[in-house]
């Protein structure tokens, strides 16, 4: 029986660690399991330049692919700053289209899923790419049901993963499905890494990514607010700095930032907590007061809410205190 085959399709400028990282846990699968063919595809032959400024030599050419007529067990787009330009390269996507249709599962990495979409396999399915493109991806893709927090989705046959790093996480899923939990266990030990990565991608993303107002009023109110996550920042409040009604100023509010003020400034709370917790050896009960959510149990309600992690958890993971984590 062959070894299963997967496939990673590369483009110029794509993502180093898009490729190697998913790849090197297929390795490590391959070792414990009797084998694993791994192969990357480019449109044209020779080296294709990665945006670090490394290259690779693909195995095979698209064409040289098709002449081979191999069965493909998982092929998977990878990400990077040419996925866009890639999307514009009809014969690749075409060949794209034409190979996940034969393979038992299709997949990307980051902002991969572009290249998905255009293949036309997104459309009416779930999915994820790098937290910054997911509106993008929507933008393009209207079809698609974007889920912006997980690290990687699965819908059915089509695996979808978050910025980067997620691709290591995706292809660890995907051994888990085939081979169980104890080869997925060992890898992650081996490669010192989750077998399943607490919280979403949110984590790891700017929490004040709301549309900057085009009222100068406003973006003063929120340049003040992001000095003062202590301060009382209710409507009242705000309002009477805004120099508006309360239900005029929340009406401004939201149509200016495409987000509530609670929200809002929930966000600036957690961002400016998510600094304490990375660089200071602040207590929890301190930290809560002075971004402004009064108790360690409302600190706590927050970051599991949007986050999934704990304070605790946070910090564990990203202090530069060594004692701390």
């Amino acid at each position: 029986m062959s070894s299963p085959r997967i496939v990673f399709a590369v483009f110029p400028d794509f993502q180093l660690l898009d490729l190697t990282g998913p790849h090197e846990v297929f390795t490590q699968a391959g070792y414990l399991t009797g084998g694993v063919a791994i192969e990357t595809v480019a449109a044209t032959p020779g080296p294709v330049p990665a945006s670090s400024g490394l290259a690779v030599s693909p195995a095979l050419t698209i064409e040289e692919f098709e002449r081979a007529d191999a069965p493909v067990d998982t092929l998977i787009a990878v990400g990077g700053n040419g996925v866009l330009r890639a999307c514009e390269d009809r014969r690749f996507v075409d060949w794209f289209a034409r190979t996940a249709r034969r393979a038992r599962r299709t997949a990307s990495v980051c902002s991969g899923a572009f290249l998905l979409g255009a293949a036309g396999l997104l459309d009416g399915r779930r999915a994820v790419t790098h937290w910054s493109r997911c509106a993008q991806l929507v933008e393009r893709h209207p079809r698609v049901t974007v889920d912006p927090d997980p690290i990687f989705v699965r819908d059915g046959d089509l695996w979808t993963s978050a910025g980067i790093t997620a691709g290591m996480d995706l292809a660890l899923a995907m051994t888990e499905a085939d081979h169980g939990p104890e080869v997925s266990r060992t890898i992650a030990r081996r490669l010192v890494m989750f077998v399943q990565r607490p919280g979403g991608q949110a984590q790891f993303s700017a929490q004040l990514a709301a549309q900057r107002p085009d009222r100068a009023p406003l973006r003063d109110l929120l340049d003040w607010i992001a000095d003062h996550p202590e301060a009382d920042l209710g409507v009242p409040t705000l309002a009477t700095r805004a120099a508006m009604s309360e239900r005029n100023f929340t009406r401004v509010f939201r149509a200016e930032t495409g987000r509530t003020p609670a929200a809002y400034v929930e966000s600036v709370r957690i961002e400016a907590a998510k600094r304490l917790l990375e660089t200071t050896p602040a207590t929890l009960d301190a930290v809560a007061r002075s971004c402004g959510f009064g108790t360690v149990e409302t600190l706590h309600r927050s970051f599991r809410r949007t986050l999934q992690v704990t304070p605790g958890e946070y910090r564990k993971r990203f202090s530069a205190h060594p004692s701390l984590a």
